[in-house]
Protein backbone atom coordinates (compact mmCIF):
# COMPACT_ATOMS: atom_id res chain seq x y z
CA UNK A 1 0.00 0.00 0.00
CA UNK A 2 3.34 2.64 0.93
CA UNK A 3 4.66 1.85 -2.09
CA UNK A 4 1.77 2.18 -4.52
CA UNK A 5 1.43 5.46 -2.84
CA UNK A 6 4.55 6.49 -3.17
CA UNK A 7 4.54 5.61 -6.80
CA UNK A 8 1.06 7.60 -7.14
CA UNK A 9 2.82 10.57 -5.22
CA UNK A 10 5.74 11.10 -7.93
CA UNK A 11 3.56 9.78 -11.32
CA UNK A 12 1.23 12.52 -9.76
CA UNK A 13 4.26 15.04 -9.44
CA UNK A 14 6.02 14.53 -13.03
CA UNK A 15 2.58 14.60 -14.64
CA UNK A 16 1.79 18.07 -13.13
CA UNK A 17 5.08 19.19 -14.02
CA UNK A 18 4.16 17.61 -17.36
CA UNK A 19 0.89 19.61 -17.22
CA UNK A 20 2.73 22.67 -15.96
CA UNK A 21 5.23 22.78 -19.12
CA UNK A 22 2.34 22.34 -21.28
CA UNK A 23 0.83 25.09 -20.05
CA UNK A 24 3.52 27.52 -20.20
CA UNK A 25 4.27 26.35 -23.99
CA UNK A 26 0.55 27.28 -24.91
CA UNK A 27 0.65 30.79 -23.21
CA UNK A 28 4.32 31.69 -24.79
CA UNK A 29 3.32 30.64 -28.34
CA UNK A 30 0.14 33.06 -27.93
CA UNK A 31 1.90 35.53 -26.75
CA UNK A 32 4.68 35.36 -28.89
CA UNK A 33 1.32 35.07 -31.88
CA UNK A 34 -0.35 38.31 -30.70
CA UNK A 35 3.13 40.21 -31.41
CA UNK A 36 1.38 40.39 -34.82
CA UNK A 37 -2.28 40.91 -34.05
CA UNK A 38 -3.87 44.31 -33.41
CA UNK A 39 -4.21 46.12 -31.22
CA UNK A 40 -0.71 46.53 -30.10
CA UNK A 41 -0.88 48.02 -26.57
CA UNK A 42 2.46 50.26 -27.88
CA UNK A 43 2.02 52.68 -24.46
CA UNK A 44 1.77 49.48 -22.14
CA UNK A 45 4.83 48.47 -23.84
CA UNK A 46 6.55 51.81 -23.14
CA UNK A 47 5.64 51.79 -19.75
CA UNK A 48 6.55 48.36 -19.10
CA UNK A 49 9.97 48.50 -20.76
CA UNK A 50 10.57 51.74 -18.44
CA UNK A 51 9.81 49.83 -15.31
CA UNK A 52 11.81 46.94 -16.55
CA UNK A 53 15.03 48.73 -18.13
CA UNK A 54 14.93 51.75 -15.98
CA UNK A 55 14.37 50.26 -13.15
CA UNK A 56 16.83 47.52 -13.56
CA UNK A 57 19.24 50.17 -14.06
CA UNK A 58 21.21 50.91 -10.77
CA UNK A 59 21.55 47.29 -9.98
CA UNK A 60 22.66 46.30 -13.67
CA UNK A 61 25.39 49.14 -13.14
CA UNK A 62 26.60 47.98 -9.69
CA UNK A 63 26.79 44.35 -10.60
CA UNK A 64 28.47 44.85 -13.75
CA UNK A 65 30.95 47.33 -12.30
CA UNK A 66 32.13 44.85 -9.33
CA UNK A 67 31.83 42.06 -11.46
CA UNK A 68 34.51 43.57 -13.46
CA UNK A 69 36.38 44.60 -10.66
CA UNK A 70 36.85 41.00 -8.91
CA UNK A 71 37.95 39.40 -11.84
CA UNK A 72 40.40 41.54 -12.89
CA UNK A 73 41.43 41.09 -9.24
CA UNK A 74 41.53 37.53 -9.20
CA UNK A 75 42.76 36.82 -12.92
CA UNK A 76 45.79 39.08 -11.99
CA UNK A 77 46.51 37.05 -8.89
CA UNK A 78 47.01 34.55 -11.01
CA UNK A 79 47.99 35.65 -14.29
CA UNK A 80 51.30 37.03 -12.29
CA UNK A 81 52.19 33.56 -11.65
CA UNK A 82 52.71 33.28 -15.51
CA UNK A 83 54.10 37.32 -15.56
CA UNK A 84 51.25 37.59 -18.31
CA UNK A 85 49.23 40.57 -15.69
CA UNK A 86 49.28 42.32 -18.96
CA UNK A 87 46.51 40.28 -20.37
CA UNK A 88 44.05 41.26 -17.56
CA UNK A 89 41.93 43.70 -19.91
CA UNK A 90 42.06 40.73 -22.78
CA UNK A 91 40.71 38.25 -20.19
CA UNK A 92 38.14 40.46 -18.76
CA UNK A 93 36.36 41.17 -21.47
CA UNK A 94 36.15 37.89 -23.21
CA UNK A 95 34.41 36.67 -19.31
CA UNK A 96 32.17 39.37 -19.46
CA UNK A 97 30.74 39.60 -22.97
CA UNK A 98 30.38 35.86 -23.54
CA UNK A 99 28.89 34.70 -19.98
CA UNK A 100 29.16 36.35 -17.29
CA UNK A 101 27.72 39.95 -18.63
CA UNK A 102 24.63 38.49 -20.12
CA UNK A 103 24.05 35.54 -17.30
CA UNK A 104 24.23 37.88 -14.38
CA UNK A 105 22.32 40.56 -15.95
CA UNK A 106 19.87 37.87 -16.86
CA UNK A 107 19.61 36.70 -13.02
CA UNK A 108 19.46 40.51 -12.18
CA UNK A 109 16.45 40.90 -14.17
CA UNK A 110 14.51 37.78 -13.35
CA UNK A 111 15.24 38.85 -9.37
CA UNK A 112 13.64 42.07 -9.73
CA UNK A 113 11.62 41.73 -12.58
CA UNK A 114 9.94 38.39 -12.86
CA UNK A 115 8.97 38.39 -9.39
CA UNK A 116 6.97 41.43 -9.81
CA UNK A 117 5.07 40.11 -12.85
CA UNK A 118 4.19 37.07 -10.86
CA UNK A 119 3.18 39.04 -7.94
CA UNK A 120 1.39 41.95 -10.18
CA UNK A 121 -0.84 39.62 -12.56
CA UNK A 122 -0.66 37.22 -9.51
CA UNK A 123 -2.52 40.07 -7.66
CA UNK A 124 -5.07 40.83 -10.66
CA UNK A 125 -6.20 36.69 -10.98
CA UNK A 126 -6.79 36.46 -7.25
CA UNK A 127 -8.73 40.09 -6.98
CA UNK A 128 -10.60 38.51 -10.45
CA UNK A 129 -9.58 41.47 -12.73
CA UNK A 130 -8.45 39.05 -15.18
CA UNK A 131 -11.76 37.65 -15.32
CA UNK A 132 -13.17 41.41 -15.88
CA UNK A 133 -11.16 41.87 -18.74
CA UNK A 134 -12.57 38.74 -20.35
CA UNK A 135 -15.75 39.68 -19.95
CA UNK A 136 -15.36 43.13 -21.24
CA UNK A 137 -13.95 41.68 -24.42
CA UNK A 138 -10.05 41.91 -23.78
CA UNK A 139 -7.42 39.58 -24.36
CA UNK A 140 -5.67 38.87 -20.89
CA UNK A 141 -3.04 37.61 -22.53
CA UNK A 142 -2.46 40.69 -25.42
CA UNK A 143 -3.09 42.85 -22.97
CA UNK A 144 -0.77 42.04 -19.67
CA UNK A 145 1.56 39.07 -21.12
CA UNK A 146 2.86 39.98 -24.68
CA UNK A 147 4.01 44.16 -23.61
CA UNK A 148 5.69 42.86 -21.02
CA UNK A 149 7.53 39.99 -23.24
CA UNK A 150 8.09 42.77 -25.67
CA UNK A 151 9.73 45.02 -23.11
CA UNK A 152 11.48 42.69 -21.73
CA UNK A 153 13.36 41.17 -24.03
CA UNK A 154 14.34 44.49 -25.75
CA UNK A 155 15.89 45.80 -22.32
CA UNK A 156 17.44 42.87 -21.26
CA UNK A 157 19.33 43.12 -24.49
CA UNK A 158 20.53 47.34 -23.85
CA UNK A 159 20.68 46.62 -20.23
CA UNK A 160 23.17 43.62 -20.93
CA UNK A 161 25.69 45.97 -23.11
CA UNK A 162 25.66 48.29 -20.34
CA UNK A 163 26.99 45.74 -17.91
CA UNK A 164 28.79 44.85 -20.18
CA UNK A 165 30.52 48.31 -20.28
CA UNK A 166 30.15 49.05 -16.68
CA UNK A 167 32.33 45.77 -15.84
CA UNK A 168 35.22 46.79 -18.69
CA UNK A 169 35.13 49.68 -16.61
CA UNK A 170 35.55 48.15 -13.15
CA UNK A 171 38.18 45.71 -14.62
CA UNK A 172 39.92 49.22 -15.94
CA UNK A 173 39.78 51.03 -12.45
CA UNK A 174 41.12 48.01 -10.82
CA UNK A 175 43.81 47.53 -12.93
CA UNK A 176 45.26 50.73 -13.31
CA UNK A 177 44.63 52.28 -9.66
CA UNK A 178 45.86 48.74 -7.79
CA UNK A 179 48.14 46.42 -10.60
CA UNK A 180 49.77 49.43 -12.47
CA UNK A 181 48.79 48.66 -14.94
CA UNK A 182 48.31 51.12 -18.50
CA UNK A 183 45.36 51.86 -19.59
CA UNK A 184 45.71 52.48 -22.96
CA UNK A 185 46.88 48.77 -23.03
CA UNK A 186 44.17 47.64 -21.12
CA UNK A 187 41.34 48.76 -23.61
CA UNK A 188 43.28 48.09 -26.79
CA UNK A 189 44.14 44.16 -25.49
CA UNK A 190 39.90 44.54 -24.26
CA UNK A 191 39.21 45.25 -27.86
CA UNK A 192 41.47 43.34 -29.64
CA UNK A 193 40.25 39.87 -27.99
CA UNK A 194 36.60 40.40 -28.96
CA UNK A 195 36.14 38.44 -31.99
CA UNK A 196 32.92 37.62 -33.97
CA UNK A 197 31.94 34.92 -32.27
CA UNK A 198 32.20 36.48 -28.92
CA UNK A 199 30.41 39.41 -29.75
CA UNK A 200 27.49 37.18 -31.27
CA UNK A 201 26.74 34.93 -28.28
CA UNK A 202 26.86 38.17 -25.88
CA UNK A 203 24.21 39.88 -28.01
CA UNK A 204 21.94 36.54 -28.80
CA UNK A 205 21.93 34.99 -25.23
CA UNK A 206 20.30 38.49 -23.71
CA UNK A 207 17.22 38.17 -26.27
CA UNK A 208 17.10 34.76 -24.86
CA UNK A 209 17.10 35.61 -21.81
CA UNK A 210 14.68 38.36 -21.95
CA UNK A 211 12.35 35.91 -23.32
CA UNK A 212 12.80 33.66 -20.18
CA UNK A 213 12.35 36.29 -17.58
CA UNK A 214 8.99 37.47 -19.23
CA UNK A 215 6.96 34.39 -19.94
CA UNK A 216 7.58 32.44 -16.71
CA UNK A 217 7.22 35.72 -14.85
CA UNK A 218 3.86 35.99 -16.42
CA UNK A 219 3.02 32.50 -16.86
CA UNK A 220 3.14 31.77 -12.85
CA UNK A 221 1.28 35.52 -11.96
CA UNK A 222 -1.66 33.87 -14.73
CA UNK A 223 -1.78 30.70 -12.99
CA UNK A 224 -2.01 32.09 -9.19
CA UNK A 225 -4.28 30.96 -7.20
CA UNK A 226 -4.85 30.66 -2.89
CA UNK A 227 -5.92 34.25 -2.28
CA UNK A 228 -1.85 36.37 -1.30
CA UNK A 229 -0.26 32.61 -0.42
CA UNK A 230 -1.01 31.75 -3.96
CA UNK A 231 1.00 34.93 -4.97
CA UNK A 232 3.49 35.04 -2.63
CA UNK A 233 4.33 30.76 -4.02
CA UNK A 234 4.10 32.17 -7.88
CA UNK A 235 7.01 35.08 -6.86
CA UNK A 236 9.04 32.85 -5.44
CA UNK A 237 8.31 29.97 -8.47
CA UNK A 238 8.74 32.34 -10.97
CA UNK A 239 11.77 33.45 -10.05
CA UNK A 240 13.55 30.22 -9.17
CA UNK A 241 11.96 28.44 -12.35
CA UNK A 242 13.48 31.73 -14.35
CA UNK A 243 17.18 31.65 -13.04
CA UNK A 244 17.37 27.76 -13.78
CA UNK A 245 15.90 28.09 -17.06
CA UNK A 246 18.47 30.86 -17.80
CA UNK A 247 21.63 28.38 -16.61
CA UNK A 248 20.22 26.32 -19.04
CA UNK A 249 19.69 28.11 -21.71
CA UNK A 250 22.85 29.46 -21.70
CA UNK A 251 24.63 25.93 -21.62
CA UNK A 252 22.51 25.48 -25.01
CA UNK A 253 23.08 28.63 -26.75
CA UNK A 254 26.89 28.49 -26.34
CA UNK A 255 27.33 24.59 -27.36
CA UNK A 256 25.05 25.42 -30.59
CA UNK A 257 27.01 28.91 -31.70
CA UNK A 258 30.04 26.81 -30.64
CA UNK A 259 29.06 23.88 -33.15
CA UNK A 260 28.48 26.78 -35.94
CA UNK A 261 31.64 28.33 -35.19
CA UNK A 262 33.78 25.22 -35.34
CA UNK A 263 31.71 24.88 -38.50
CA UNK A 264 31.94 28.11 -40.41
CA UNK A 265 35.69 27.74 -39.76
CA UNK A 266 36.51 24.63 -40.92
CA UNK A 267 34.43 25.69 -44.17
Amino acid sequence: MSEQTFSDIISGFIKGWIFALQEYWLLTAESFKNLFLRPFYISDTIIQADLIGVGSLPIVILTGFFTGAVMSLQLASTLSQYGQISRTGQLVSLSLVRELGPVLTALMISGRNASGMASELGSMVVTEQVDAMRALGTDPVKKLVTPRLIATTVMTFFLTIISDVCGLLGGYVYAVMALGLNGTHYWSSAYEALGFDDLNQGLIKPIFFGMIVATVGCFFGMKARGGTQGVGRATTQSVVVASVFIIVMDFIISSVLKKFSGLSAGI
